[in-house]
């Protein structure tokens, strides 16, 4: 039986806005209320999709976030007409107007968690959207993302889906982002490694000053809880406190896994030796290969601002594995010169592609925060909702409907424009019969 790793990228919706609502997000807050090109966006993330499938990879899509979220403004006391609530919103409290207008949801890292059948007690795909409760405008995400999740992979034959965890901090959980998974092959039992930034009922802990540890280390056992999975293949790692107060608001920040490799930042964990000799135990005889970028090579600031480690890895179907990487990695100097050097070692990864993601890269999220990864059999990829997965066909129709409906620029003040609303619908409406996807958003229901 086949087993493929599927990339579940989130299409950009035609809000995508720069508000700067990220604090701890360096690249969200640096470039606060310039002007956006949410076609320029859109297209970028389609053309990054259709090349991955170009390359014999299998590539779905996830639908985007219906934003102005009028239905929150309207739980928060704003009455009348949809033009008045956007009035009286973009006038009285402008930065609750911003945050019910996020375009965050284009991160599908932060989706949800994901764990493969192989690992699960019931022989399922498990999935747990994340509450996201460290972010206000990304708190407003779960209800919505469980329906996306449920009409793009609706078989419970194979697909077993679960609520978001309690909205309170306590169980702030940030989605796949923290989590990441070891394995020799796709379709066997892997490690699930979840790392946490902060223990939730235990402040004795160490824990970031500056910036908010968004998720919990009990959260994490949540979920591992409701997937079914076991303790001898579940690892759980602290990040480093002092990385998070340097703006490593999430672990795919600084470290990304990928099948028997694990590519990481020096400064990435707490306590890091520990936990990847727990890895290698629970990983088995095969040798797991670890890829430390030392801080004198790249400092953690380049890192962040390249996103050096929230780039893809990928195996090609030639069982070679690839970096997809941001542009921003080849224009710097330091960062270019390492990953030309690292695919000359003797590791799994053999080669580096870049992409221009940069209406993404300015609102704080690389290549591996648009993608959610999904392990797969042919059987479970055969009952997805098909119109999600990625061919020419769909690459055509989602491009004319992205040009059809988006706008070529963008300003925080364009959000309050009754007519971007009524755009907005229109587009969503039709997106949801072009993928199948049913009634997903509040207007339609």
């Amino acid at each position: 039986m086949k087993q493929v790793e599927v990339n579940f990228d989130g299409l950009v919706g035609p809000t995508h806005n720069y508000a700067g609502l990220s604090f701890g997000n360096v690249a969200s807050l640096s470039n606060a209320k310039a002007f956006s090109s949410p076609k320029q966006a859109a297209l970028q993330g389609l053309q990054k999709m259709k090349a991955l499938h170009d390359m014999g990879m299998t590539q779905g899509v996830l639908a985007p976030q219906a934003r102005p979220d009028l239905d929150t403004l309207r739980r928060l006391g704003f009455t009348g007409s949809d033009q008045t609530v956007l009035e009286q919103a973009s006038k009285r409290a402008p930065e609750v107007f911003r945050a019910c207008c996020s375009a965050s949801s284009m991160w599908t890292a932060n989706a949800a968690t994901v764990s493969p059948s192989a690992d699960t007690a019931d022989g399922k795909i498990h999935f747990t959207p994340a509450n996201l409760t460290n972010k206000f405008h990304r708190s407003l995400e779960p209800e919505v993302t469980g329906r996306i999740l449920q009409a793009t992979f609706s078989n419970e034959k194979y697909f077993n889906h679960h609520a978001h965890l309690p909205d309170n901090e306590h169980f702030g959980d940030e989605g796949a982002a923290n989590h990441t998974r070891l394995c020799t092959d796709y379709g066997h039992a892997g490690v699930e490694i979840f790392v946490y930034g902060r223990h939730a009922f235990d402040g004795s802990k160490p824990a970031p000053k500056k910036y908010p540890a968004r998720q919990t280390l009990e959260a994490s056992q949540a979920i591992a809880r409701l997937h079914g999975l076991s303790d001898e293949t579940t690892v759980f790692i602290q990040q480093n406190p002092d990385v998070i107060d340097q703006g490593v608001f999430h672990n795919d920040v600084i470290s990304v896994g990928n099948q028997n490799v694990l590519f990481y930042h020096q400064e990435a964990f707490h306590d890091t030796q520990n936990a990847l000799d727990e890895i290698q135990r629970k990983f088995g005889q095969q040798q797991v290969h670890f890829i430390r970028v030392d801080t004198d090579i790249v400092p953690v600031q380049d890192a962040i601002k390249t996103y050096l480690f929230n780039t893809q890895i990928i195996t090609l179907p030639n069982g070679e594995m690839a970096i997809i990487a941001p542009t921003e990695c080849q224009e710097n100097e330091r960062v270019a010169d390492y990953l030309s050097h690292l695919i000359t070692l003797n590791t799994p990864i053999k080669a580096v592609h870049y992409f221009d993601v940069k209406q993404s890269m300015r609102n704080g999220g690389g290549p591996a925060c648009l993608r959610l990864r999904v392990a797969m059999t042919d059987q479970e990829v055969a009952a997805v909702n098909q119109q999600t997965l990625m061919s020419d066909a769909v690459f055509k129709r989602l491009n004319q409907w992205v040009n059809k409906h988006y706008r070529e620029q963008l300003s925080v003040d364009d959000l309050r424009d009754p007519a971007l609303l009524l755009e907005t619908r229109a587009a969503l409406d039709e997106l949801t019969q072009l993928l199948n996807l049913g009634s997903i958003y509040p207007f339609q229901r």
